[in-house]
């Protein structure tokens, strides 16, 4: 319920109930207790006034995985304020009235004023508390002007506004719950085709960058029937190269470091670059950071084999490795000649460059 209606609802309440204690002051009849007749209606209007307003402002309930807005329960001490004025206020109207004045209009207006109150404190979501109030209401006007003038005059009125307001609550509740079960599923829809079209968008780049990066090679391969030259085939593998770094580990690549891997393999070295998750949820500025000392762990890397991986660990970002033989012999048993470990923080990487 958006807060205009909501504002526009306790304008009306207000309204009506001023309207059936205004109602009690045309005395028809005569009034030998007006002081107690008086203080009743104002009781009626506190108690009515007090159970509309007292933190009637929304508060944010879930319902399974909606999130929806309901006014506020009426408060425990208010429940009980609204039932001693159940209570109090017919039998003080009717007991300040002169006995042959208690079935006029300006006596009886207990009833509905009475009824209002309780489907107030219903629609506060207090369904015990109201259907107390009507059995009060019921028992203290049958004892003061009888069973069936309570019945035809208003008692069964305040019953049918109470289960009424009952009713309504429970399908606002039940419409409110459907819409923000709608709303969330519009929302995980709208995120659903939000990722879609972002990976739509990364493979057109990542189809373009192929290209870029293949396309010359492929041409010249078909033109030539595959007759390259050593150059043209050296050429081919930096583009092959190049094409599974783009392809296993793009978030550790920008311009300086495709740059530092293009003359790597330019040396020699055979490179494989692999993102296997760690960097889920590093901001772009880490990005840049741990890109920036990559590229400087690449600078002048001449190992036969170099392996950049990205870190699962907490503190380590990417590990660097580099292997060569150290003699000439092929079956020589390789051995470590560069290590890096990146780490997350920034702090870290500084002491690592110094």
């Amino acid at each position: 319920m958006t807060g205009r209606v909501r504002a526009g609802l306790s304008i009306l309440a207000v309204v009506f109930t001023a309207y059936l204690a205004i109602g009690g002051m045309v005395w028809t009849g005569r009034v030998d207790m007006p002081a107690i007749f008086v203080a009743a209606l104002v009781l009626y209007l506190v108690t009515t006034w007090l159970c509309i307003f007292w933190e009637a402002a929304p508060r944010t309930r879930r319902g399974g995985e909606a999130v929806l807005q309901r006014s506020a329960p009426l408060p425990v001490w208010a429940c009980v304020f609204a039932l001693a004025a159940t209570a109090v206020i017919p039998s003080a109207t009717w007991y300040s009235v002169a006995e042959a004045a208690r079935l006029e209009s300006f006596a009886t207006w207990t009833l509905g004023g009475v009824g209002a109150l309780l489907t107030i404190v219903m629609v506060r979501r207090r369904p015990l508390v109201a259907w107390a109030g009507v059995v009060m209401l019921a028992a203290a006007s049958s004892a003061w002007i009888g069973p069936v003038n309570a019945l035809t005059l208003g008692a069964v009125g305040a019953a049918v506004w109470v289960g009424t307001a009952q009713l309504l609550t429970g399908l606002v509740d039940r419409a409110a719950l459907d819409t923000a079960e709608l709303t969330e599923i519009e929302r995980r829809s709208s995120e659903w085709l939000a990722s879609q079209e972002g990976r739509r968008r990364e493979r057109r780049v990542r189809v373009q960058q192929a290209l870029a990066l293949a396309g010359p090679v492929l041409t010249r391969t078909i033109e030539s029937d595959g007759r390259l030259s050593a150059a043209e085939r050296d050429e081919a593998r930096l583009a092959e190269g190049a094409l599974r770094d783009e392809l296993r580990g793009p978030r550790l690549l920008d311009e300086s470091v495709r740059a530092k891997l293009h003359e790597a393999r330019r040396r020699g070295s055979i490179v494989t670059v692999l993102d296997e998750g760690g960097l889920d949820g590093v901001s772009e500025e880490a990005l840049e950071r741990i890109r920036g000392h990559l590229a400087r762990a690449l600078e002048g890397a001449a190992s036969d084999r170099i392996y950049i991986r990205t870190s699962p660990h907490e503190s380590t970002a990417v590990t660097v490795v580099g292997r060569s033989h150290p003699g000439d012999d092929p079956g020589d048993e390789e051995v470590v000649d560069l290590w890096h470990e990146i780490p997350h923080e920034p702090a870290a990487i500084s002491d690592l460059d110094a």
